[in-house]
């Protein structure tokens, strides 16, 4: 597997974590680099993209005896954010990784201030820098522009996936498994939430027309307009689970499965969790069982390999500059992948094994199973699907 690294630099107004210096290879002193991480707008408990950054640079930092602090804005602006960033380069850390879409306004005020900084930003797109960079007249289409206008390409690594393949396997997956009426709780309606749910409703369709039921699978989507469940997004997933009679739902932003998660709790109803493998914090919360799968990204692995090429391996000339899409690298193996299903926690069935996942798994990658990565339009389905758009 294609070794990827990340470097973070943002310093933490709460929590510090700090080591000695070490010996680095290919000629390279640990002791030359100061990690620290910057959270978007949530903090280091919200059990998705800051909570999985922050324990990945804990563990390799920790391991490898490299300074290591993280820093929480004081509020969801980039100034905020560029505030943390001004904060831990004061403080003496170089490396800054910053995890989430958010951070595209911050590479741009950032990264041409501080040229001997290197920043490592995971889910940050062309078209994050560029809404930022541009302003109003940008016109939403990333091929239009020249995005390395707009920041410094010399010091700055950005990280994408392919969030539409794995959310295909999961909801490819549930349907195999027998859940014919399904739903999607998304986030905020950002390129990744995108992403994810489309690509759930061609593995949804996908799976329903090879076992001939498109006529009774059904597809509700929506999107709560926020990252964290609440009273008025549990009423709309009770009126789902209840009324409707949907039996699981992919609930995909943040903490947002709070609220399908208590909705599910009341009628035994299931949840398919995101970014993470969510089982153990959902099951645990709310009764076991309910998480059927979790549709991932590698973001601890690209985190800790990116830190490893960086400072242990003198190897950030072959990343820097570059915005880099991360998806499938073996068709062999789906635990080397960077979007996946998990492989110990999903709930295999007879009619949906560990080796039909893994055969589907090689489809992907050959190329057989094709994946929309088009977010302009939902994609074109045999089923029915029915796109409330946002809840609130």
């Amino acid at each position: 597997m294609k070794k990827l690294f990340a470097v973070i630099l943002s310093a933490a107004m709460v929590f510090s974590l700090a080591g000695c210096g070490g010996s680095g290879q290919s000629g390279t002193e640990t002791g030359d680099y100061r990690v620290a991480m910057i959270t978007d707008y949530g903090d280091i408990t919200d059990e998705s993209f800051n909570q999985t950054t922050y324990e990945a640079c804990v563990e390799f930092c920790d391991a490898n005896k490299i300074p290591f602090s993280y820093y929480k804005p004081n509020g969801d602006t980039t100034a905020e954010r560029v505030a943390m960033v001004d904060a831990a380069i004061a403080d003496g850390y170089n490396v800054i990784v910053m995890p989430g879409y958010a951070f595209g306004g911050t590479i741009v005020e950032s990264s041409r201030n501080y040229p001997d900084v290197k920043f490592v930003a995971l889910d940050v797109a062309a078209g994050d820098i560029l809404e930022a960079g541009v302003g109003a007249d940008y016109d939403y289409n990333p091929d239009n522009w020249n995005v390395a206008d707009y920041y410094n390409t010399d010091n700055v690594y950005c990280a994408i996936y392919q969030e539409e393949l794995c959310g295909y396997m999961a909801g490819y997956a549930a349907v195999k498994m027998g859940y014919k009426h399904v739903g999607f709780l998304g986030g905020m309606a950002v390129p990744a939430v995108l992403r994810y749910g489309y690509g759930y409703a061609q593995g949804v369709d996908a799976a329903a027309a090879e076992m001939g039921i498109t006529d009774q699978v059904v597809l509700e989507m929506a999107y709560g307009n926020q990252f964290f469940g609440d009273a008025d997004i549990t009423a709309a997933m009770d009126n789902w689970y209840q009324t409707m009679g949907v039996e699981l739902v992919f609930a995909c932003g943040g903490g947002i499965y709070s609220s399908a998660a208590e909705a599910a709790q009341k009628v035994g109803g299931k949840i398919i969790g995101v970014d993470v493998d969510q089982k153990a914090i959902i099951d645990s919360k709310y009764g076991d069982g309910m998480t059927v799968t979790s549709a991932m990204k590698g973001l601890a692995n690209t985190v800790k390999l990116l830190l490893e090429e960086i400072i242990l391996n003198d190897n950030w000339g072959e990343y820097v500059g570059k915005i880099q899409t991360l998806g499938l690298v073996s068709g062999d193996d789906p635990t080397a992948n960077y979007v996946q299903i998990p492989m110990d926690s999903t709930q295999w069935s007879d009619s949906f094994t560990q080796d039909d996942y893994k055969a589907m798994v090689k489809d992907m990658f050959d190329g057989k199973i094709k994946v929309s990565n088009d977010i302009t339009a939902l994609p074109a389905t045999t089923i029915t699907v029915n796109d409330y758009g946002n809840i609130k």
